[in-house]
């Protein structure tokens, strides 16, 4: 058990990553590993001594930091700019090709009304984390209108946040 820790100490100093999880998968090894960490801790709460007792809840406790880091970078609210430079280095997912509405382009800004055809279930977002929108709240959503971003309360029409040639 030692010597698997001591090289878990290693690699993690020799290749340091950033706790970014983006799957379930992440999260539901993290917790594995918190059980597992767990299960030995009872294991030498039975049969070991009091350094292993101390080892192995140290084990525990950074099990349990891992987890929550990686559920705290996946629940990121982003912020208003977080979005520009992730484009930058992903351009592939932003390069969505010309995009066409049945209806004339025209310039939303905040705190302006829309009519109802322009933010149709087909004009949504349905994956704003993707390209690192900030969170909508209830009964708002991200609509994509040309090679813009707008956010709109759907309920009332009114436009609450604009981002221009998010898709370039």
């Amino acid at each position: 058990m030692r010597k698997f820790i001591t090289l878990a100490l290693i690699a993690a100093t020799a290749i340091p990553a950033a706790a970014n999880a983006q799957s379930r998968g992440e999260l539901r090894r993290d917790r594995q590993d918190i059980r597992e960490e767990q299960r030995e801790l009872n294991q030498a709460r039975r049969y070991g001594d009091r350094g292993d007792i101390r080892d192995e809840r140290r084990d525990v406790r950074e099990a349990r930091q891992e987890y929550r880091e990686d559920l705290r970078d996946r629940n990121r609210n982003w912020g208003r700019n977080d979005w520009r430079g992730y484009r930058d280095s992903n351009r592939n997912l932003y390069a969505r090709g010309n995009w066409r509405a049945p209806f004339r382009y025209q310039n939303f800004r905040a705190g302006g009304r829309i009519a109802p055809n322009y933010y149709g279930r087909s004009y949504w977002i349905n994956d704003p984390w993707r390209y690192r929108l900030p969170r909508a709240r209830a009964n708002q959503r991200w609509i994509r209108h040309y090679n813009d971003v707008v956010l709109i309360d759907y309920r009332r029409g009114i436009v609450i946040d604009t981002y221009r040639g998010f898709y370039r």
